[in-house]
């Protein structure tokens, strides 16, 4: 089995420099130390209420997302080699979007299939020709990268629909700071704490020409119930805008309006965090009482923006991404700077075959899951799960994809049997405006923090650590 790139240690046993001062300070520390600075993590976690929901679960309880305090560590050249590829890939998701809402070429040249694209369940038939303010549709995007090596980084998955998790980034920081004082203090540390800044001012570049020289932007959120409920809260509060839901708004003469105690107020901009599905109830399910009825027609007039764009998530599913290197190709005239997993479209007779033959070595994916849920890791499952997974490709082949099992970088963590390496995996954020790209250093750092495991999703047990851009 291949032995994971451990990104503190070298194979001799030496520090790699990033991680000198932080590996001193380790050995200086008591664990009694590090346990009690990880409980008061813990207390302020709680007492802030930095929670989640799992949807299905029997008790729907709200949970804390495990925090681990000790970060992980990228030098500026790391992260400037990387955040130049991520900046690449949303450039080219934001044409092939663009495309195929309109002229369609990429599927004429025969780079794309048709009907990777038509019978897509996340195509929206209703933005063909419709013009986008300043053509971008992905304004904020979570892309999911793993490291498998001093120098090879993976983009495991795009995330251009309505990307999480950018609160715990800003949280986690928060805490670090305020728990290990001292740490900052031998480490010059690129901040996040501006991520709010530059999304505002991302916001209000995309507002339509229509609008005032100071764009009204609001938070859209399903509501309470919804797992990321306390992110768009987080965000609303942050941003120093008002959070809103569906009943808060109504549109007039192709315009969105917000209530208030004044009186109605013109909406410019709006951050939705609900799925396309039930932004409408007149455009799209009409049983939907999250969204605002009419607000396609004003989006259609151009009298509003929203972020991101309806319709992204025909770009974003599993198969779509096994093709982005084409689709770089074809736009840009570049080679990716970030590589792909290697993937296997189960849509394809022959990919078919390999991976029915080799299930116990690889990663099977639904095309639109999420989550962690719906998938099999080949080398840790047992015979009767990966006859589950047989008889479900030979069913329905063309909603699986599948992978080999990378052997995901491990940065040292703290858990119950003290410090030991575990797999992780990083979420950072693209901003897309009107003016300019913005990238913050860093991202969200997800952790297994089980022994060995792959899986660093919250709500497959998950944790989450804050990622430190080092500045040289």
């Amino acid at each position: 089995m291949t032995v994971a790139f451990d990104e503190m240690t070298n194979p001799d046993g030496s520090i790699r420099p990033a991680y000198a001062a932080l590996s001193r300070w380790l050995k200086e520390v008591p664990p009694d130390v590090l346990d009690y600075r990880r409980k008061e993590a813990e207390f302020i976690f709680r007492r802030i209420g930095i929670t989640f929901a799992v949807y299905g679960d029997s008790d729907a309880q709200e949970r804390l997302i495990p925090f681990d305090i000790i970060p992980r560590i990228l030098t500026n050249l790391e992260w400037q080699r990387l955040s130049r590829g991520l900046e690449q890939r949303v450039k080219a998701l934001n044409l092939y979007l663009r495309d195929i809402y309109s002229k369609r070429e990429i599927l004429r040249a025969g780079i794309v299939p048709e009907d990777l694209v038509y019978q897509n369940p996340a195509f929206r038939p209703e933005m063909n020709g419709q013009k986008v303010p300043h053509d971008l549709y992905v304004h904020i995007a979570g892309i999911d990268v793993v490291r498998i090596d001093a120098d090879t980084f993976y983009v495991l998955e795009d995330n251009a629909r309505t990307p999480s998790g950018v609160s715990y980034m800003l949280e986690d920081r928060e805490i670090m700071m305020r728990l290990f004082p001292e740490l900052f203090a031998d480490n010059r540390v690129a901040p996040v704490e501006n991520y709010t800044d530059e999304l505002l001012a991302t916001l209000k570049s995309l507002a339509p020409a229509t609008s005032s020289n100071d764009p009204v932007v609001v938070v859209l959120t399903p509501g309470i119930y919804n797992s990321a409920y306390y992110e768009h809260s987080f965000l609303a509060d942050r941003l120093g805008v008002e959070l809103v839901e569906g009943r808060d708004l109504f549109i007039k003469n192709d315009v969105v309006y917000m209530r208030t105690t004044e009186g109605p107020k013109r909406v410019d901009v709006i951050y939705r965090r609900l799925d396309d599905d039930f932004i409408d109830p007149l455009a799209f399910r009409p049983d939907s009482v999250l969204g605002v009825p009419g607000l396609m027609s004003a989006y259609h007039a151009g009298n509003v923006t929203l972020t991101n764009a309806v319709g992204t998530g025909v770009a974003d599913d599993k198969a779509v991404y096994s093709y982005m290197p084409e689709i770089v190709k074809f736009y840009l005239g570049e080679e990716p700077l970030l590589k792909n997993v290697p993937t296997w479209r189960c849509r394809e007779a022959d990919h078919l075959k390999y991976v029915l033959d080799h299930l116990n070595e690889l990663v099977v994916k639904e095309v639109h899951g999420s989550g962690g849920y719906g998938m099999l890791i080949g080398p840790r499952a047992d015979k009767a799960q990966i006859e589950l997974f047989r008889a479900k490709l030979k069913q329905d082949p063309g909603n699986f994809i599948a992978q080999p099992t990378l052997a995901l970088s491990t940065c040292p963590t703290f858990v119950d049997e003290g410090i030991a390496p575990r797999h992780v995996d990083l979420r950072p954020f693209v901003l897309t405006g009107a003016d300019r790209t913005r990238i913050v250093p860093g991202g969200l750092t997800r952790v297994a923090l089980q022994a060995g495991s792959l899986v660093v999703n919250s709500s497959q047990g998950g944790g989450t650590k804050d990622t430190w851009v080092l500045d040289d």
